[in-house]
């Protein structure tokens, strides 16, 4: 890395022999304005949208402002232009432009030509000054952004309505309305040795465990990549496992799951660019809970879950059991619906198993398509695409209708797992536990999910065992994991996860209900009627 010039006969030429932009840190920022623009301009050369102006400050000096159009504020750039070249005092150097001229919330000295350059391409104002070695920085970046929605693929009837849009800062910002606490920390990175990609990682420094933000910083100053686009390059680079089908993170796009988590000292990854926010470490529960889950009663709570593990076993198993049964042991059917399922099958061609594929297949098909196609067009799909492709295919004789009904059943019990990701690895074990029927039976199925459960007992998030609080079995845990307790029960946080601090709430209020419903009565005191 080196910068150097050739004179030639027509021209001077300058040269910066680097490759990323954190090469970069070694070259300081010269003292010299016009050294420092020749370097800047071979840098952006082509660069349309990259302005390099030379301006005066009031007394004449000379300085330089680099900005990138469509990612700072116009209105906040003209003031602060304004403000230094219109300064009414005898300003400057960089320490007086910063503490007089620029009274802004974030300005950063830079000393290299790296860091510099980094605050650039991210948005920032760059002021450079004649005979200063020194580089400022001014945050007032201000690109079009999406505004802030309620998140499609988490969507409930009672909650906030507000979902994370693809800018780190205003992410923080949400979660911070939620969690009003200094205690609240949201740690830089910059990852990407081309992208430069922002990232923070967010956590309360009085509940999480130390040793746990060690071992996250460690591993994401370990990572060595030469681009971060979004969460999931995350996700898979710091993962325990990455052979495993099962996510170790839970992703969400709501600011009030990222805060409840964050409560259970947990910490979250907010990316720059991307909507999903990562949480860890997450166990196998989590993946099966929604934030809904907390807002409605108890009894309602802990019913949907029942419900979601019921067709969670059905969204795993029901091809694989209809194969089985079909193919190995019939005598555990009911006669009469034998012969129904005998009856229909008895035109096809193909055994339980190449028909099961090619519904699967198909449904799966169809359930991409409309993900990858416009909404409204995507809808029509995959409904109708359902239906035809379906009759088309019991019509043609290539598939029963017993078939139809097993696919179908199994595509709406996959649609009540609410994490996206945790519902793909069940529709990917679906196959292989699928063929083991097929070969062995009921036998082949149960073989397959003790091997699964085998499995999920090997796996860890950070340490923390992915069937807790099942295995290792917490007592205390369970009220928020099978069953939804009500609130008062739930005076602790969650065992499973290392933390500083495990007491939740206080038990005053309800034992001041219980004895005398709420009521502060003294005897002293007479409560007197309303109407009087």
């Amino acid at each position: 890395m080196f910068f150097s010039k050739s004179k030639s006969k027509k021209k001077a030429k300058t040269y910066i022999d680097y490759t990323f932009v954190d090469e970069l840190k070694g070259q300081p920022i010269s003292n010299s304005l016009e050294e420092n623009k020749k370097k800047l301009k071979y840098l952006f050369n082509d660069c349309s949208d990259v302005s390099i102006s030379e301006f005066q400050i009031k007394n004449g000096q000379k300085a330089l402002s680099i900005i990138i159009s469509g990612m700072t504020n116009p209105e906040l750039v003209n003031q602060a232009m304004k403000a230094m070249m219109n300064t009414e005092n005898d300003a400057s150097g960089i320490d007086d432009l910063r503490n007089v001229v620029l009274p802004f919330a974030q300005v950063v000295e830079d000393q290299n030509l790296g860091d510099f350059l980094m605050h650039i391409l991210s948005g920032n104002l760059g002021i450079l000054v004649d005979n200063e070695s020194t580089g400022l920085a001014i945050g007032i970046t201000g690109f079009e952004m999406r505004s802030i929605s309620e998140p499609e693929t988490e969507s409930s009837i009672r909650g906030p309505r507000e979902g994370f849009i693809e800018n780190i800062r205003i992410n923080t910002s949400m979660i911070r309305r939620k969690i009003k606490s200094p205690h609240l920390k949201t740690k830089p990175y910059r990852l990407g040795r081309v992208t430069g990609t922002d990232l923070a990682v967010v956590y309360l420094d009085n509940l999480i465990d130390p040793n746990l933000l060690k071992e996250l910083d460690r591993r994401l100053n370990m990572i060595d990549i030469d681009g971060i686009l979004e969460s999931g390059y995350i996700e898979e680079l710091i993962q325990d496992n990455i052979y495993s089908p099962f996510p170790q993170f839970k992703f969400s796009e709501r600011p009030d799951t990222v805060a409840a988590a964050l409560l259970q000292g947990k910490f979250a990854i907010i990316v720059d660019g991307t909507p999903d926010v990562l949480i860890a470490p997450t166990v196998f529960i989590n993946l099966m809970q929604a934030s809904e889950d907390y807002y409605e009663r108890y009894m309602i709570a802990t019913l949907i879950r029942w419900l979601r593990y019921l067709f969670l076993f059905l969204a795993l198993t029901t091809p694989a059991f209809y194969i089985a049964f079909s193919t190995y042991h019939q005598d555990i059917i009911p006669t009469t619906l034998l012969l129904s399922i005998v009856a229909a099958h008895e035109a096809i061609p193909f055994p339980s198993i190449i028909e099961a594929l090619i519904m699967e297949v198909t449904f799966e098909a169809l359930r991409e398509a409309s993900v990858r196609l416009p909404k409204t067009i995507g809808q029509a799909v995959s409904i109708l695409g359902a239906l035809v492709v379906g009759q088309a295919a019991v019509e043609a004789g290539i598939v029963s209708a017993p078939m139809v009904i097993v696919v179908s059943v199994t595509g709406i019990a996959s649609f009540t797992i609410p994490t996206f990701n945790a519902g793909i690895a069940i529709r990917l074990l679906r196959f292989p536990i699928m063929f083991a029927a097929s070969l062995f039976g009921i036998f082949g199925i149960f073989m397959s999910l003790l091997l699964l459960l085998g499995h999920l007992a090997n796996l860890k998030s950070f340490g923390v065992p992915y069937l807790a609080p099942l295995a290792p079995l917490r007592l205390g845990d369970l009220k928020d994991s099978v069953v939804a307790a009500p609130w008062p029960f739930m005076k602790n946080r969650p065992e499973y996860v290392t933390l500083q601090n495990q007491k939740r709430m206080g038990n005053e209020l309800r034992q001041n209900v219980e004895k005398n419903g709420g009521l502060k009565n003294n005897e002293s005191e007479e409560v007197s009627d309303p109407g009087e």
